[in-house]
């Protein structure tokens, strides 16, 4: 018998594996069945398939004769489904509100910092512009240097004007 084979007092026994592979919960999977459940349950799909139940349930129980019926006048059992069906639906249905507010949580955080930046963007133009205006405010404009140069070209034109005619 190998050291292998032989079952060790002083260590803990190797965990049996099982036939079924075990598979890590995922808590995201419940969250997404709670939101399809929910999201069927507001559609008029499902209010139209519980008034055709109901109305079946009903139908049958009034109906037909005493000896088939299952749910007689009260309608406990019907009452019964009705209130299992809420209690399971009022959770699943809170479960997946909880998990849009955190979407919506997330979305809003989000906005918010593409809000601050962008605010910090268009302060920043708003001075680099600023700057450029201040800038150009010290730059020569097109119509300043037109009118400089007709005055030098005029005080150019008045030295032949005054000066006397000597031969050149």
């Amino acid at each position: 018998m190998t050291e292998r084979e032989r079952a060790r007092l002083d260590q803990p026994r190797d965990l049996r594996r099982s036939l079924r592979p075990r598979r890590d919960p995922d808590p995201e999977r419940f969250g997404r069945f709670a939101e399809g459940a929910a999201r069927f349950l507001g559609t008029a799909t499902f209010i139209a398939w519980m008034t055709m139940f109901i109305a079946a349930w009903l139908a049958w129980n009034i109906l037909t004769p005493p000896s088939w019926r299952f749910d007689s006048y009260p309608f406990i059992f019907l009452t019964l489904m009705l209130s299992l069906q809420a209690s399971y639906a009022a959770p699943l249905i809170l479960l997946a509100q909880n998990r849009q507010e955190a979407r919506d949580r997330i979305t809003a955080e989000q906005d918010r910092e593409a809000a601050s930046r962008s605010h910090a963007d268009m302060e920043f133009l708003t001075r680099e512009v600023a700057s450029l205006r201040l800038s150009l405010g010290e730059v020569a404009t097109r119509d300043f240097l037109r009118g400089e140069l007709r005055s030098l070209i005029a005080e150019m034109k008045e030295p032949e004007d005054d000066a006397p005619d000597t031969p050149r």
